[in-house]
């Protein structure tokens, strides 16, 4: 089945509303015209699947609704070479892209995020939080640390990040791509990415790029739908606070994303 969207009409519209009525998703009329009847049931097909929900049916798509295995999608990881990373982030010293960036595209790959879409994703995330492509350790400034206390104290007693008291705080400050911060994310993730609880006990792991790699695409994983329904409708600042709560760093998201975007086809 070729793709399928609003306008599409002939024949293989007319086999796929007979297929989402059979499914028990009912596009309306049996007449061969994908309108908002039909995009609003494959929205819902797609949503009970666990699809992208683009109102688009593709290969993945028609494979699931035919009650076949939904395929794999492409790999882009070829198209992200340190060239093409680099007019992402034009501000960045080559030597370290060629340096991190491989760590990333591994984990992206073992983690099955290697589509166009998450590449894309994971490397506007990264420019979003350091320019440098470096993992970074969380500076001190005036929302964890107090005028007159030591390092980080604000974070020292944040029930909502699981620290108890000094010196969690500075122990589990943010660090990575990602800023992974607090005792309770240390745990969780580092069992995420096979170290068991070595992220607690030697919190620093979380700077060294093969890590700092696993740790993103650990994160971005389980948002990965709802990553890519913002993404699919231009909705950039909402991919953005899917990762980091936020607005931090928007521009330089949004910059790098459109740039990847006209390179990695």
């Amino acid at each position: 089945m070729a793709t399928l969207k609003i306008g599409s009409k002939g024949a293989a519209v007319k086999r796929l509303q007979k297929l989402l009525k059979a499914r028990g998703f009912d596009p309306g009329v049996i007449d061969g015209d994908f309108g908002s009847g039909t995009e609003a049931a494959v929205l819902a097909f797609q949503r009970s699947e666990g699809l992208l929900a683009d109102g688009i049916v593709g290969p993945r798509t028609e494979g699931v609704l035919a009650r076949k295995k939904a395929g794999k999608l492409a790999s882009a990881l070829d198209q992200a070479t340190p060239a093409v990373v680099s007019a992402m982030f034009p501000q960045t010293p080559l030597g370290n892209i060629k340096r991190n960036l491989p760590h990333v595209l591994a984990a992206l790959k073992k983690t099955g995020l290697h589509d166009r879409m998450m590449i894309l994703m994971a490397l506007a995330t990264i420019r979003a939080e350091t320019e440098s492509f470096e993992p970074i350790a969380e500076w001190q400034s005036r929302f964890n640390t107090s005028p007159n206390g030591h390092p980080f104290d604000l974070y020292d007693n944040r029930r909502d990040l699981g620290n108890r008291g000094e010196p969690d705080g500075e122990r589990y400050r943010g660090r990575g791509y990602v800023q992974l911060t607090g005792r309770f994310n240390y745990g969780k993730y580092g069992k995420v990415i096979g170290l068991g609880n070595r992220l607690l006990t030697k919190p620093e792991l979380a700077s060294e790029p093969k890590v700092a790699g696993e740790l993103l695409a650990a994160f971005l994983k389980p948002q990965e739908l709802r990553i890519k329904e913002a993404l699919s409708n231009e909705d950039y600042a909402g991919a953005r606070r899917i990762v980091n709560g936020g607005s931090h760093g928007i521009d330089r998201f949004t910059g790098a994303f459109l740039i990847g975007a006209n390179l990695i086809t």
